[in-house]
């Protein structure tokens, strides 16, 4: 039962598992789109064919909230067909597609506006394919490493069970001498990964906040205690470990918050985890475009987006958005970074941004 329009979705850690599965007729010349086809059947889903996803209308739902809310729980199997990938700056060079679209409902995503009035969520069942083009950009960059994010559009550990997609991908490039991947997840479904073969070239980062950011913001993902949990075997099963903040919010008691986040870590995680640690820091930033589309799905959320408050800060396509003035965002940037420090000594921090 979904809930109410003007309800937050409830905290649900269980694997996702649509309510309703499109297929585009492609997808299904594929090994993979067949497996998928029969686990939506085994799991007794609605099934429905789509010539593709641009043509997908009538979802169900009587307000655009719930026509929204619905879509979320909406799964479109189909084929990439764009293989020129965009960049991923600052967290890898490029961004490798392997789905798009996220089950979480965090607040200030900014699939909120990118993904526009399609929120569902799709995976691309010809990776063969894309790890093709993805060789193609790591030789054209050798000798030099080439990093792949893969969680750009996506929260592609809330969907392996359904895809295998990010295992193919560990694999891959476990096997390249000059790629590396990277991902980020707010979800602990991991266990199927842990013993893939990835040599040292996968970065596993989880995104982490202080309480206050976990418990308004982000519905619908693991909590907190669970993603470390996760966190502790990925590192156990070797993998290079990180950790995203993000995005970090100016709130009453943020100091004691975020020094509780760090202290946390520095209790759960095991040893194996902090020989090749990294953390990325990205402050909260919101445009007008996306203020008003979280506004309207969200219609009670405690998310801060006063314009007044902010700076405006130009980005690189000639378009803007807001983040803190310059002597809030310095003071979030040196505490963190000295509680990181505090903890983790030998870490590493990526960037602030």
């Amino acid at each position: 039962m979904m809930p109410s329009a003007l309800e937050a979705p409830s905290k649900n850690t269980l694997m996702f598992v649509p309510d309703l599965v499109y297929f585009e007729p492609g997808a299904l010349e594929y090994e993979k789109g067949r497996r998928i086809h029969a686990w939506a059947e085994e799991q007794n889903l609605p099934i429905r064919i789509t010539p593709s996803h641009n043509r997908i209308t009538g979802l169900p739902g009587e307000s655009d909230l719930e026509k929204y809310r619905l879509a979320k729980r909406t799964l479109v199997v189909g084929v990439r067909k764009t293989l020129t990938f965009d960049t991923s700056k600052p967290s890898a060079e490029y961004a490798i597609p392997i789905a798009t679209g996220c089950m979480g409902h965090c607040h200030y995503c900014y699939l909120q506006t990118t993904l526009g009035a399609k929120p569902y969520i799709r995976v691309y069942v010809n990776t063969d394919d894309i790890m093709q083009a993805a060789k193609q950009y790591i030789d054209e960059r050798a000798p030099e490493i080439t990093r792949f994010e893969a969680a750009c559009t996506s929260d592609p550990v809330g969907l392996e069970h359904i895809s295998s997609s990010l295992r193919e991908l560990i694999e891959f490039m476990g096997q390249e001498e000059y790629g590396r991947l990277r991902f980020v997840t707010k979800f602990h479904h991991v266990d199927s990964l842990l013993t893939a073969k990835h040599n040292n070239h996968t970065r596993f980062r989880f995104s982490v906040n202080a309480d206050y950011v976990i418990k308004n913001f982000e519905p619908a993902t693991s909590s907190f205690e669970e993603r470390i949990e996760a966190a502790g075997k990925v590192a156990r099963a070797g993998y290079p470990l990180g950790f995203i903040i993000a995005p970090i919010i100016w709130h009453d008691g943020w100091e004691q918050g975020y020094a509780a986040l760090l202290q946390k870590l520095a209790h759960a995680l095991p040893p194996e985890a902090v020989r090749d640690l990294t953390f990325e820091l990205i402050q909260h930033r919101f445009t007008k475009t996306a203020k008003t589309v979280i506004e309207q799905r969200y219609p009670k959320t405690k998310l801060e987006m006063d314009e007044a408050k902010r700076k405006y800060k130009w980005g690189r396509w000639g378009q803007g958005k807001y983040v803190y003035p310059d002597e809030q965002a310095n003071a979030l940037r040196e505490f963190i970074t000295e509680r990181i420090f505090e903890h983790f000594p030998e870490a590493s921090i990526d960037y602030f941004t």
